[in-house]
């Protein structure tokens, strides 16, 4: 079936793309920018977004494996805002000056 008419990505094209992501780096993170540029093509209009999202949950090796995302050092727990220094926002910065 055919995702993106603009570029032309079958949803065959997808899975294939995100199975050689997952066996080249089973850590790495896949979006859709990587997938397009596995491709070797761009996103156009967007309007396949949605079912080119959907396309990719479907997929068995989207996800990350589950070690990787319960990886929290000693030194963030406890911290909402990921261990970053109060004030890293430029809104606040400037507030403070």
């Amino acid at each position: 079936m055919i995702v993106c008419h603009c570029t032309q990505i079958s949803d065959h094209e997808i899975r294939a793309a995100i199975d050689w992501m997952r066996h080249a780096d089973p850590q790495t993170i896949i979006t859709p920018g990587k997938i397009y540029h596995a491709l070797g093509k761009r996103a156009d209009c967007g309007g396949c977004m949605p079912l080119f999202l959907d396309t990719m949950r479907q997929s068995d090796r989207l996800e990350v494996a589950p070690p990787m995302l319960r990886a929290v050092t000693d030194s963030m727990k406890g911290y909402p805002d990921e261990g970053r220094r109060q004030g890293h926002r430029l809104s606040q910065r400037r507030a403070a000056i």
